[in-house]
This record gives structure tokens, C-alpha cells and sequence, in this order.
């Protein structure tokens, strides 16, 4: 099943394997058997440390488990992890056979001390690509305490379940038995609600858990966040970056044609690229982590994360970017993954074949339209403005797509509901102030961004729409600190744009650091 230069890329990896490990099969009739056993066999085979161990399970066929020789298992996996969940199941044998996780090391050790169960199951599909950050940090923290576990089910696999638990998102975590997070999960989001359990956060905040104290840290990991910190790191200074997640929401556009050098990318490959070259520039990346403050004492900026460490540095670069705006009309938190959704490439698969609406007339909304259009059954397009704001060439092709139908000067005002899913949608026009309703089965809102600013809200001086003001040096309203990209005021939110602003903030703190009174690290 897995072809000759994958099983040969594997066994290099394995290479680094320290402990045996057993792989325990769950055996059972189901449709898919065949090709679950050639899977499983094909992956024992790629080092001599693997033991298969069968198990007859009728009701969880598909399903397998990784522990070393002589524990239970932790995690597992219910079907077959190919697609983008293959990187999973190779991360989780390598971190199982001994590979450190990555994860921070103070939000590892809080979970080390959770007392109570903590059983996971996250279901996915393998075309999901934001699927796989979620499976891969669970994971990791199965690895720290023996209470905690995770399976892995493919929602594709299992229909019945996927109905019982009425799930039209993905990724869908459950904790318990019980919806933990749904829909567009980020790992920070696990990471930050985990923590918010009395059960689990059993710690003190412990600010002397990273004694470093770095010139440059950049909060942020997108374009603007990996250009500072690489302009900085390439001056011969000690840099770190904190990020949600790497490549920010550049990791979610499947399609990128006018990055200037490269003919077309993807957003999940230049996020590969991006961390690539902090690690070629010796840039420390923490990851999964958000800032709760910012403080400054004695020249130096604190700055605390959800996780209870305190970070110092010299100066700050802030590249947090933005987040999907939402509508906030009755309806749209309510049906949040069983119905409403942010990520046409992730959870359109869930709607083939049927009714779906689209809320947006900007390039975002009308590409996702298209996309689409492709997958269900019907795409209802609705934009507030009298006209679609989309580039020229997205709305043709939007028009000449049969199954799109565009309102334009429409006001959504409920996405409608029953039995925990979506059933319609109503929306008044603008100009006759008539109300129509339209029966479907999804809601896609695509109506731009709000900037992910929240944090200096208090800090630093903002604009109406929460932007960060700065200057043509990318410098804020306090000292030290800089800003660049989606999350500041800078007009036109592009990557190449974010990139030649996370430049130029990186060379200005850099500046800075010179003509201040502060040491620069050596």
C-alpha cells in the first residue's frame, strides 16, 4: 500500500527509534478490512523494534494502538491514517519510540499532575489539513501522563458515528465522551481550555521557567512574524518566536498565486517553508502558546503566556495577525460545527451532495463559492454590499458557474436550526427590506478579518477597528515595541505585503537595540 520511496523515507526516520514498540491490532469485519491489514503490515515491516499483537474486536475494527513493549497503549488510531494524517501516526511512533515532543515544557509538566482520566477522541478527515495539528498535539500529551489518551477516528470510515454524534466539522475533539472543541481547532485552543480545567492546571505560574533573555521576540507566527525574525536573527542577534500555530492563517489558503518569485503555492507548503528557515537561521520557535500580557520592568519587556511561563526580552515585535470575522447573528455560535463553518477546504467534504450557503462577496467568499461548487449540491452566495467587491476575473467565473446563486444588498440576519444542525438560513434585502428564507444544509461565513490585537488592547494604542497603530517604522505607541502585518493599520492585507512589513520591523528593532542603552546577547 505505501510505495518504495515513502516506506524508504520512513525507515530513515525510524533510525532515531530508542524503545520497541508494540502495534496493537483491533480485528474485525468491515468493509475496508482488506486494506487495513495491507496498511498495517506495510508499516510493521519498516523497522525491526515494531511487534504486531492482534486483538478480535467486532465492534472496532480499523483500529490500532502504539505503546512500548510492555505498556498499554495511549494512542490510537480508528481506520486508516493516510492522506494528511500519515505525519501523525509517523510523528506519534517516533515520540512513542523516544523522540522529545516539541510542545512547551511548562504546559507539559501541569499535565503531568492531572489526576483524573483525560480520554480523547478527535475525529477527522484525511483532507483536512488543519486536522492533523490537532491529532499531533494530543497526542503529545499522551506521552506525559498516563491518564490521558487519544484515538484518532476517520470520520469517512465510521457514517454512523458521525450521525450519532451529529458532527458536520472537522476536526471534532470529544473529552470524555463529551464535545470538547469543534470545527476550526487550533491547538492553542486545546492547550488553552485544558489548562482552564481545575483537574488539570495543578500548578503555580512559574515566571523563572525560561531564564533566557532574548533581544527579539516575535509574537507571531506567520509571514511578517518569520520575515522579522529572520532580518533579525541574520544580525547576529538572540531571537525567539511564539506562535498559535506556524504559518498563522496563511496555513488555511489552499491557493496562492500572487506570492512574487513562485507561480502558485499552498499555504500549508509556504508554512513548512517558513519554519524551515527559522530553524536554518537559529530562530527558537515556542509554538501552540499565546500571550496573555505584555509588561515592561527595568528596560526590559515580560511577556506571560496561557501556559504560566514569563518571557523577557529586549524588544517585541508583534505579527499576530487576524481571525475570521463572524456575523454574530442568532444561530452562528449555536450550529459552530454542525452546520456553520470557516473553512471551505476542510469541512466541505461534509456537504457533498447538498444545499449550502456562503456569506461574503470578497475574494475570500467568492473563491470559496467556487470551491464549493464543485463538492455540493447548491452554493447561495450572499453579500451585504450592492455589489460583489471580489477581483474581476473570481466573478466571472463565479457567474458562469451554474449551480451559484448570487444575492447582493442582503442583510443575514439568523442561521436557522433543529436537532443540532443547520436547516436554513434568512436574510432580508436591503433595498425592499423583504425577508426570504432558504431551506440548506450549511453556512460558510467568509467576510474578512478582526485583527488579533486583543492582548495590547491596554498596552498599546489602537485604531476603532483594533488595529495597532504604528509608524513608518513599524514602531507602536510604547518603546521597544514594534508591530507589523495583518494586525496593524498598514493598509492592504497581503502576504508579500506582511513579509516586507515584518522586514522592515525586524531592521527597526534591530535599530533600536544599537542606539538604546541595552547589551545586545551574544
Amino acid at each position: 500500500m505505501l510505495d518504495q520511496e515513502i516506506k524508504e523515507q520512513c525507515q530513515s526516520l525510524f533510525q532515531k527509534i530508542t524503545k520497541d514498540l508494540v502495534i496493537q491490532v483491533w480485528t474485525g469485519e468491515h468493509e475496508s478490512a482488506d486494506e487495513f491489514n495491507s496498511f498495517i503490515a506495510d508499516i510493521i515491516e519498516l523497522s525491526p523494534r515494531f511487534t504486531l499483537q492482534k486483538v478480535a474486536n467486532e465492534e472496532l475494527p480499523l483500529r490500532f494502538g502504539i505503546a512500548p513493549v510492555g505498556e498499554e497503549p495511549r494512542v490510537f488510531f480508528q481506520g486508516i491514517p493516510g492522506g494528511h494524517e500519515f505525519s501523525s501516526l509517523i510523528l506519534a511512533i517516533l515520540q512513542i519510540g523516544g523522540t522529545p515532543s516539541k510542545l512547551d515544557q511548562t504546559i507539559l509538566k501541569q499535565l503531568a499532575g492531572a489526576t483524573k482520566p483525560l480520554v480523547f477522541e478527535t475525529v477527522v478527515s484525511l483532507d483536512c489539513h488543519n486536522c492533523p495539528d490537532v491529532v499531533q498535539t494530543i497526542n503529545a500529551l499522551t506521552l506525559v501522563n498516563p491518564n490521558i489518551k487519544h484515538t484518532m477516528i476517520d470520520g469517512n470510515l465510521y457514517p454512523a458515528l458521525v450521525q450519532e454524534r451529529k458532527i458536520q466539522g472537522v476536526p471534532s475533539v470529544f473529552l470524555n465522551g463529551e464535545s470538547f472543541l469543534t470545527g476550526k481547532v487550533e491547538p492553542s485552543q486545546i492547550l488553552e481550555k485544558l489548562l482552564s480545567l481545575p483537574s488539570v492546571r495543578t500548578t503555580e505560574q512559574d515566571e523563572g521557567s525560561d531564564s533566557e533573555i532574548y533581544d527579539i521576540l516575535v509574537i507571531g507566527g506567520g509571514p511578517g512574524g518569520v520575515a522579522s525574525a529572520v532580518y533579525s536573527a541574520r544580525k547576529g542577534l538572540k531571537v525567539g518566536i511564539l506562535a498559535k500555530k506556524m504559518g498563522g492563517q496563511v496555513k488555511d489558503t489552499m491557493g496562492i498565486e500572487n506570492l512574487i518569485s513562485v507561480s502558485y503555492t499552498t499555504g500549508p507548503k509556504l508554512s513548512g517553508h517558513l519554519t524551515e528557515l527559522l530553524k536554518e537561521n537559529g530562530v527558537t520557535l515556542k509554538e501552540f502558546l499565546s500571550v496573555e500580557k505584555i509588561e515592561s520592568e527595568g528596560g526590559l519587556k515580560k511577556v506571560f503566556l496561557n501556559s504560566g511561563s514569563v518571557l523577557k526580552s529586549r524588544s517585541i515585535i508583534i505579527a499576530t495577525g487576524a481571525k475570521w470575522r463572524e456575523i454574530n447573528v442568532p444561530g452562528e455560535k449555536e450550529y459552530l460545527g454542525k452546520g456553520v463553518a470557516y473553512c471551505p477546504h476542510c469541512d466541505g467534504p461534509f456537504f457533498k451532495g447538498k444545499d449550502v450557503a456562503v456569506i461574503g462577496g470578497g475574494n475570500s467568499g467568492v473563491e470559496a463559492a467556487l470551491d464549493l461548487s464543485g463538492i455540493v449540491k447548491s452554493v447561495t452566495l450572499i453579500e451585504f454590499a450592492p455589489d460583489l467587491k471580489a477581483d474581476k476575473v473570481l466573478v466571472d467565473k463565479l457567474k458562469s458557474t451554474a449551480n451559484i446563486r448570487i444575492v447582493t444588498n442582503a442583510k443575514t440576519q439568523e442561521i436557522v436550526g433543529a436537532q443540532d444542525k443547520v436547516t436554513g438560513i434568512r436574510f432580508e434585502n436591503r433595498e425592499t427590506n423583504e425577508v426570504e428564507s432558504v431551506a440548506l444544509d450549511g453556512v460558510f461565513v467568509q467576510i474578512g478579518l478582526v485583527p488579533n490585537s486583543q492582548f495590547v488592547k491596554d498596552t498599546l494604542e489602537c485604531n476603532r477597528f483594533g488595529e495597532i497603530l504604528v509608524d513608518e517604522k513599524c514602531r507602536t505607541s510604547v518603546e521597544g515595541i514594534f508591530a507589523c502585518g495583518d494586525v496593524t493599520n498598514t493598509p492592504y492585507k497581503q502576504i508579500i505585503i506582511a513579509m516586507g512589513e515584518g522586514a522592515k520591523a525586524g531592521i527597526a528593532a534591530f535599530e533600536y537595540l544599537l542606539t538604546s542603552n541595552h547589551q545586545i546577547a551574544v
